[in-house]
């Protein structure tokens, strides 16, 4: 849980808590949106590849067998997507002109503990499996944040270097995360969301944003640059009921969704010419036009040890027709590292435990 001594209206820090604190929010970063790594270069040394990546994911959080190496708590979900055809203009994707397609999605805690209490970090995460009529699918990782603290892999995986324990001691160097956080000032923006970010008691009160951008691209071919989010509906506003125990996102969706589907309704962010396109650590002015594209229903919940989210890799470059990745760094990377990720948990399935609560 983030410290309420961010706030502004504190005395400042000395340079000891300082220390502290930033080494705080490295923990919340590392266990942010996944694993990244360049695609090509794993025949050079000098070049940062997926395998890398996931090596250091595992080196700072454990192995767990038979789990993500990130986001490893996590649940399965089952709902489907209507559409109000608002950004069919704008994409000849079937999943913005057709009334309904079927989804599979997973909730999860952006941590590479799968035991990881979820009141540990105030990052949640939502992935989605859009599954169209003609087969083609669309697949999107998004989180509870607006930016990414870095928008290259190479500083992400600088900022998980810096969070590697020393052998010597066991620990991370405590000097390591704040001179990591002075030569990335890209890293404000996220920093300053961090001060006030709180873990919530429920999925279903969070905006989920994808951060990176996209292209929507029209029967005509014409493109138009994208960035989307999912947000809340008024009646599936959290309880101000406080979460009990280690395991209460999980045990909240639940009830929830025995009481009836969720919704969420479905943002396209258009750019402006000359929006950072391809940096996810940029906003993008609040003035942008906004599609509602239609609204996510989520009816039920499946256990993630045998749901049907397991054993989809929620690549965010499967993409059907309509869609296409920009040129940002971090979404290639994505996609090489997932497919790391997925093969080593894949061959790992026999090795989960044989009863879980919040397991993937």
């Amino acid at each position: 849980m983030v410290d309420p001594s961010f706030s502004s209206s504190r005395p400042p820090l000395s340079a000891a808590a300082l220390t502290l604190r930033l080494s705080g929010i490295a923990v919340i970063v590392a266990a942010l949106a996944g694993a990244f790594a360049y695609v090509n270069g794993s025949l050079d040394p000098q070049r940062l590849t997926p395998q890398a990546l996931v090596n250091v994911l595992e080196k700072n959080n454990g192995v767990h067998p038979g789990f993500r190496r990130n986001h490893s708590k996590g649940v399965c979900v089952v709902g489907y997507f209507q559409s109000t055809g608002e950004a069919s203009a704008y994409s000849s994707a079937q999943v913005f002109s057709q009334p309904q397609t079927p989804v599979v999605g997973r909730f999860a805690l952006p941590s590479g503990n799968p035991y990881a209490p979820d009141a540990s970090v105030p990052i949640r995460s939502l992935a989605l499996r859009f599954t169209q009529a003609n087969g083609q699918q669309w697949r999107t990782g998004m989180n509870s944040m607006p930016v990414f603290p870095v928008g290259t892999p190479e500083a992400f995986y600088q900022l998980q270097q810096a969070q590697s324990p020393d052998p010597a001691t066991g620990k991370p160097n405590p000097a390591a995360v704040p001179a990591f956080f002075a030569a990335h000032p890209e890293a404000a923006p996220f920093l300053q969301w961090i001060k006030t970010a709180k873990p919530s008691a429920s999925y279903a009160s969070e905006t989920y944003n994808g951060i990176n951008a996209f292209y929507l691209v029209n029967p005509a071919g014409q493109r138009q640059a994208v960035r989307w989010g999912v947000v809340p509906m008024t009646q599936d506003a959290a309880d101000t009921t406080p979460p009990q125990g280690a395991d209460f996102l999980e045990q909240d969706l639940v009830k929830r969704l025995a009481a009836g589907p969720l919704r969420w309704q479905l943002n396209i962010t258009l750019a402006n010419p000359g929006d950072p396109v391809n940096d996810a650590s940029k906003a993008w002015p609040a003035d942008r036009k906004v599609l509602n594209a239609g609204t996510l229903v989520l009816e039920r919940t499946q256990a993630q040890d045998n749901g049907e989210c397991r054993d989809i890799n929620y690549d965010p470059l499967i993409l059907p027709q309509g869609i296409e990745g920009s040129d940002d760094p971090l979404l290639v990377a994505r996609s090489a590292a997932y497919a790391s990720s997925y093969l080593r948990r894949t061959s790992e399935v026999n090795q989960l435990p044989a009863h879980q609560e919040s397991r993937p």
